[in-house]
């Protein structure tokens, strides 16, 4: 039985779509009903996962109540400015506590905060700390950071940093002057990153077949002459008995000749699903020269992100600020000191503030993985794939926000708390960091890597969930139920998608940044008077390597959700009184590795019918 078509029927399937079989299947229904498929995804859509959406808009309203209560017991200046002992935040005029006689003094005029330490003889080793405002930092024998006063002689410590030997503010004042001179270039380079991805982009639609042989073929090539080296290295070395190299070079000759060898088999053995790969590359280009405004779906989700990651940034320094004036006992002066103590609600707040980053920043990447996959799902199961679609971002946005936004979050909500798990499993570890209880260490170590694979494993769920809610419609457990079935029966396929094709789009990521930093280079070279060249070049690097990830991104969305919509119209349909979705080469790539399994001579591919049908050896496909 074919072995690949295994993977997405099974034998009654494959029995059904056989030739001497044709004959039987079509007489047994009428012309009208062969004429129809299966309707892949339902024709009413409902509301799915509605618990967690309400469960999100609960932790939201819970979250903006203890944000308010941090608001009132909170003030940005006192971490921007700093205070001093008596609770004053420096560079303002504070409001007067007629419980703390020192509190309420105007420090308008002293705007910069100055600690100092004094000796304790009771424990030498935690000195006195004394806060208090200033008006100049120079006079006080300090530097000025972000209105403290630092010491001069920390500033020597750290004059070995970059930063400190050029002075911090010059360093950024020669940053400032030379983006001012080569900012043309750099707009040019970074236009030339957007070429630079659209080149990558037509050549994964194109030429995918030849590019992914020559990486694979390279790769094995690359291995081999690194065995070579270390082998003859060895053998150089191995003569000489004092040599120290001899040891390291025969563990790295053995581990090379193991990986390349292991290379080379893993490629042979999946050369069939590398055609797959190189087949479902070929779609996805199809899929977004249809619908090229995917592409630029990052660009909504990367701006959503910065909004998100600034108000959580802004609510982080109000929960920060916040607290209650506390009295201390007297250890400085008779009047003691004054400080602002959280209590356990901005504590929690300052815990949930945390979660909520968690939740909706992969909130938002549910978001754009759902609308790509609901858009190439849509484009995927249309029977004319040359008339062009209707709107089918904009159909499936709305699906989102009417439907599926409870799926969204139950899905965010999972991946968001394995990963607030494993930060506060990297608080205990660094609290205990001095521990000498190895045993303990071990078992640390052993849950961390265990949160990451399960967090992994979550995200690569739930992202192929959402390929089959944007399908049929299912609630999220129903969906990953779904998925990790058609994932686990293609195990193969999805590792040669997973290794080659994402190993193929992280060589166009470092394609497309190799090649605008090289014309970064050669266009700001030759301006002069630029303090630090590299500043620029690294600037356009960062820049080329968001584009082409957001580029490709994109691609691999497609390529996974393409993958899921095959293994579907396998399920859904029989080829012959349900007509497959899938494209005629898909198809015909199909019926050859079948062929090729059974040993069978293949019929020729009958003519176009009069309804744009296409007959593979008895499989009838949408052309």
């Amino acid at each position: 039985m074919n072995e690949f078509l295994c993977c997405c029927c099974d034998k009654k399937r494959n029995q059904k779509v056989s030739p001497d079989l044709m004959t039987s299947a079509i007489g047994s229904t009428t012309s009208e009903k062969s004429s129809e498929s299966i309707i892949v995804a339902p024709i009413e859509r409902k509301c799915t996962d509605v618990f967690f959406l309400v469960l999100n808009i609960a932790f939201v309203i819970a979250l903006a109540v203890l944000i308010s209560y941090c608001f009132i017991y909170g003030d940005i200046k006192r971490i921007l400015n700093g205070f001093d002992d008596c609770g004053n935040v420096c560079g303002t005029l504070n409001d007067v506590d007629i419980k703390l006689g020192c509190k309420g003094a105007d420090k308008r005029k002293e705007k910069f905060l100055l600690v100092e330490k004094s000796e304790n003889p009771m424990q030498p080793e935690n000195p006195y700390i004394h806060r208090k405002c200033v008006e100049k930092c120079e006079n006080e024998g300090h530097w000025t950071f972000i209105n403290r006063c630092i010491p001069k002689k920390q500033k020597e410590v750290t004059s070995e940093n970059l930063l400190s030997r050029t002075g911090l503010v010059s360093f950024f004042q020669d940053i400032s002057e030379d983006l001012t001179s080569c900012w043309k270039q750099m707009i040019y380079v970074c236009f030339i990153s957007f070429a630079f991805s659209f080149i990558v982009l037509v050549l994964f639609r194109y030429v995918v077949g030849f590019v992914v042989w020559i990486v694979l073929i390279a790769s094995v090539l690359i291995g081999l002459l690194a065995t070579i080296f270390l082998w003859i290295k060895y053998g150089q070395n191995v003569k000489d008995p004092d040599s120290e190299r001899v040891t390291t070079y025969l563990i790295s000759s053995i581990i090379a000749t193991i990986v390349t060898v292991l290379i080379a088999l893993l490629i042979f053995v999946m050369r069939k699903r590398i055609d797959l790969v190189i087949q479902l590359f070929s779609e996805a280009g199809k899929a977004i020269a249809d619908m090229p405004m995917l592409l630029f779906e990052p660009l909504l989700t990367f701006t959503a992100l910065i909004g998100t990651i600034a108000l959580w940034f802004y609510f982080a320094l109000i929960i920060e600020s916040a607290g209650k004036l506390q009295v201390h006992d007297s250890t400085t002066g008779a009047n003691g000191k004054i400080s602002y103590v959280k209590d356990g609600v901005i504590k929690s707040a300052r815990w949930m503030n945390i979660f909520a980053f968690l939740w909706f920043t992969t909130f938002l990447f549910g978001c754009q993985d759902f609308i790509i996959a609901g858009s190439v799902s849509k484009w995927f199961f249309t029977r004319n794939k040359n008339k062009k679609l209707n709107l089918p971002i904009i159909t499936t946005f709305g699906h989102l926000i009417r439907y599926h936004l409870g799926s969204i979050c139950f899905g965010s909500v999972l991946i968001a708390i394995v990963q607030f798990a494993r930060i506060t499993l990297k608080i205990i570890e660094n609290t205990f960091e001095n521990s000498q209880n190895r045993i303990a260490m071990w078992i640390m170590t052993a849950c961390k890597c265990c949160l990451m694979c399960f967090e992994n494993f979550i995200q690569y769920l739930s992202k192929n969930a959402y390929v089959i809610i944007t399908i049929n419609g299912s609630s999220f457990c129903v969906a990953s139920k779904r998925a990790f079935k058609l994932l686990s029966s293609n195990a193969l396929q999805v590792l040669a998608i997973n290794s080659v094709g994402d190993f193929v789009l992280l060589l166009g990521k470092i394609f497309v940044v190799t090649a605008t930093v090289l014309i970064a280079i050669e266009m700001i070279q030759n301006i002069e008077g630029l303090h630090y060249r590299w500043i620029p070049v690294l600037l356009c690097g960062i820049f080329a390597f968001l584009v082409s990830h957001c580029f490709l991104t994109v691609y691999e969305m497609t390529i996974d959700t393409i993958f899921l919509c095959f293994c579907e119209d396998c399920e859904q349909n029989d080829g012959i009184n349900r007509p497959y979705y899938m494209s005629r080469n898909l198809m015909e790539f199909v019926q050859n590795s079948k062929q090729s399994f059974n040993n069978i001579s293949g019929n020729k591919k009958n003519a176009w019918n009069s309804n744009n049908n296409v007959n593979v050896n008895g499989i009838q496909t949408v052309a």
